[in-house]
């Protein structure tokens, strides 16, 4: 018999790590086509950081770490500092779950009950063969809690020898990861450059890009080169290295980028005739310098991606459950650390994933 109350982190509002509350609300309430998830582990993401900066407005031009290392005043709610415009404060935030099924609407099937469950965190309101998009801890509430409500088209069950705190840093990296290279159309022998190898997208590109067969070279800190290699990389640059004069231009087929910031120049400059740039974020700034004619003269491919394709999520399950990528999992915390969780996670010296656990 479930409890009429939980414990939640609940963000109320722009600004500092003060604007985490962990609190009692109520467990939510499951309607037609839902099911109740008990969140086992749930994975720390940039967005997280990002949505409660209020970083993704327009008026918004710095880094991440730059804005959460000074102190940040608080934004006008009604402006445009959340991933699809406005935030919906209060909000229970939490991008990644590892959860199990507990209870589910009269129309699902009882199936799901006791299962182990990865939770698709994008959802496709108006199907796949619209971009419009919602985000599970951005548009609605997360994985920051005891318990949430999903729909069950974003329950998926899976079947391995993964800790739940290893399964807590999958959905949003892995999921961004392979919708990236599946976007970009990566190929067996290509050569992709990664940037930001060690975080939780750039290990999990290494991993999926690996998989595909293709030549990987990351780029990230120095100390961090040993774990980038054992996870497939082929060739490790530092971020502070010369690319042009240790690749030459016109040496990468894919860049994976969502680095940005001043390095973006350099980024096209490597791409070959016919190359794709792919991107899902900005953490090193959201403002980069363009030259035109290093994209249309090689015919370059530019890839901004959000929305999740149909096959990104069932393809991730798929690989875990035979044994194609690992879990890169770098420190667990208690939910009520979220604020250390989020300032270590800030300074960027760990290779792949934190994980929160309730």
């Amino acid at each position: 018999m479930l409890q009429d109350s939980m414990k939640a982190m609940v963000t109320i509002g722009n600004g500092g790590y003060d604007r985490l509350v962990y609190k009692d609300v109520p467990i939510p309430k499951i309607e037609e086509g839902e099911a109740l998830i008990k969140v086992l582990a749930a994975g720390v993401n940039n967005t997280e950081v990002n949505t409660r900066l209020g970083w993704y407005s327009s008026s918004i031009n710095s880094a991440t770490n730059e804005m959460s290392d000074s102190k940040v005043d608080l934004l006008d709610q009604k402006s445009d500092g959340g991933w699809n415009d406005k935030t919906p404060f209060p909000i229970i935030q939490g991008t990644d779950c590892c959860g199990t099924v507990v209870k589910v609407a009269s129309d699902i099937d009882s199936h799901l009950m006791g299962k182990r469950v990865l939770i698709r965190p994008c959802g496709r309101e108006h199907g796949f063969k619209s971009l419009d998009n919602i985000w599970m801890g951005s548009d609605f509430d997360g994985a920051f809690a005891q318990f949430l409500k999903i729909s069950a088209t974003e329950v998926f069950p899976v079947i391995c020898d993964w800790t739940d705190a290893e399964l807590g840093t999958v959905p949003c990296a892995y999921g961004t990861s392979e919708n990236m290279l599946h976007r970009a159309n990566l190929k067996p022998g290509e050569t992709v450059l990664i940037t930001g190898a060690s975080g939780g997208v750039g290990s999990a590109a290494v991993q999926l890009a690996k998989r595909r067969g293709a030549k990987v070279i990351a780029i990230a800190g120095e100390d961090k080169h040993k774990q980038v290699s054992q996870i497939g990389a082929d060739i490790l640059l530092g971020r502070s290295a010369d690319l042009i004069a240790a690749l030459g231009e016109q040496s990468v087929d894919v860049v994976v980028d969502n680095v940005a910031g001043s390095g973006f120049p350099t980024m096209i400059k490597l791409l070959k005739r016919g190359g794709r740039f792919v991107s899902s974020g900005a953490i090193a700034g959201p403002i980069v310098d363009l030259d035109m004619r290093d994209m249309y003269l090689k015919d370059i491919t530019l890839m901004g991606t959000t929305a999740w394709d149909e096959m990104t999520f069932p393809n991730i399950v798929r690989y875990i459950e035979q044994g194609e990528i690992q879990p890169v999992l770098a420190e667990t915390f208690p939910l009520t650390s979220i604020a250390e969780a989020q300032k270590k996670f800030l300074e960027k010296k760990h290779v792949g994933k934190f994980v929160l656990v309730p």
